[in-house]
């Protein structure tokens, strides 16, 4: 993985797109202090650092809303009569670090109190005990259980997000229905719609992009591992070797090379797709019935928000029926954070039910808080089920010692490129080993 840091800080933004951090990229030489971040400057109250990729939006400025989780900071402002600055990662000058690179800089060095961080970032500053334990904040007994195993690093709960992120398959159901096709749930089936929706003209029925087909793998690889009643034990074997996360991940791979070659996804063009931009044309012609995406692509109309059909969302496919896949970025404050107390006081602020509430209800997400409930479009319906019945894998786990979606993400890529399963699950047993050597 270290060999591609650079394309996995790319990675991790845009399949993580729903925290609204679309481009955590590169930034340069190692600079002094803040000599590569906006800073929004001092105001009366006690000082709270966020540093984080994205700037506060000016409350002043005419026909401009504030961002939804600037409004829960604006709560935690007027609750506790602290100030949050934002330090904000700026990338234009900047081209060899990430943003995780920057992140990992910072927290290590005491730079800032409250972090937003993506979830190898979370892990590794988890593993070396540079994080508090938000366990105790009156907030986390609310969370959801995905939440809390998605963020939990040695018994601790080291990151808390605002939004769970659910992808999932957006499917075309009038032309599911047109050739009398159910929707799939197993791997099998959505084998067999191919093949119809082949049959009858349509040349390529799954528009894929080089972000998002990991999401294949996981429902097949984890579904018995989150849904088995056994998570804790078979993780534990993974993070000590007895078990191997190429055998997890063979099925998805396999089954991934199987609709590669029957052309039901085109490799070349996955390779070089960035997300939506590359499918979604076709998807939205209803020239491709069959595309993947996350939850929020949904509600916006630049994206998947206004089809002319009948659009649903729904798992992935896998051996326990359709399968969401949730991934997560999180909030975190740094041990030895200068203005700490008031750090976490301010998180506890921001991740209350009724801040949550304010933040899923103006963004029409899935809140971290079991508590919280927003409505949803009738496409998102099959997933939102999904997820209340506490069905799905996750794509992230900050307690697995291999870092899984920027990993995963790789490797499918090179599958794309043309290496063989053999070869992609060579390279998760070489992550493996290196895991265990640390």
């Amino acid at each position: 993985m270290r060999k591609s840091k650079k394309w996995y800080g790319k990675a991790a933004a845009l399949c993580l797109a729903a925290m609204a951090v679309l481009v955590l990229v590169s930034c340069g030489d190692k600079q002094e202090s803040g000599s590569n971040l906006l800073d929004t400057g001092e105001a009366e109250g006690r000082p709270v650092n966020l540093f984080s990729p994205m700037e506060k939006i000016d409350p002043n400025a005419e026909n401009v809303a504030r961002t939804a989780s600037d409004l829960t900071v604006a709560m935690a402002e007027e609750k506790l009569g602290v100030k949050v600055a934002y330090r904000t990662y700026t990338a234009e000058n900047y081209q060899d670090k990430t943003y995780d690179d920057v992140t990992l800089d910072r927290v290590r060095n005491h730079m800032d109190d409250l972090y937003l961080l993506n979830p190898d970032t979370i892990q590794i500053l988890g593993a070396e005990g540079r994080l508090m334990d938000l366990s105790v904040l009156a907030s986390a007994e609310n969370l959801r259980e995905v939440v809390k195993t998605a963020n939990t690093v040695n018994g601790k709960l080291v990151a808390i997000p605002q939004e769970v992120v659910a992808h999932g398959l957006f499917v075309n159901k009038d032309l599911f229905d047109q050739y009398d096709l159910e929707l799939p749930e197993t791997p099998e089936d959505l084998l067999e719609c191919c093949r119809v929706f082949q049959e009858n003209g349509i040349e390529t029925p799954i528009g894929a992009n080089r972000w998002w087909l990991e999401n294949f793998v996981f429902a097949q690889a984890y579904a018995d591992l989150y849904n088995g009643g056994n998570t804790e034990a078979e993780i534990e074997a993974l993070n000590s070797g007895e078990s191997k996360y190429s055998d997890y991940m063979r099925p998805g791979f396999e089954f991934l090379q199987e609709l590669i070659d029957k052309g039901y996804i085109d490799a070349e063009k996955a390779y070089v797709s960035e997300a939506i931009e590359g499918e979604g044309p076709d998807f939205l012609a209803q020239k491709t019935p069959i595309v993947m995406a996350y939850w929020g692509a949904a509600n916006a109309e630049t994206s998947y928000g206004k089809p002319d059909f009948n659009l649903q969302v729904i798992g992935f496919p896998s051996s326990r029926g359709q399968m969401p896949v949730v991934s997560m970025t999180g909030f975190a404050v740094g041990v030895g954070s200068e203005h700490g107390e008031d750090a976490m006081s301010t998180l506890d602020v921001m991740l209350s039910d009724e801040a949550l509430q304010l933040y899923s209800e103006t963004n029409k997400v899935i809140s971290p808080s079991k508590n919280v409930e927003v409505d949803c479009i009738p496409a998102l319906k099959p997933l939102n089920d999904k997820i209340r019945e506490n069905v799905y894998v996750l794509g992230s786990n900050a307690g697995m010692k291999v870092e899984q979606w920027g990993n995963t993400c790789i490797i499918v890529r090179q599958l794309l490129g043309g290496a063989t399963v053999e070869e992609c699950m060579a390279e998760f047993d070489r992550l493996q080993e290196e895991s265990l050597e640390q």
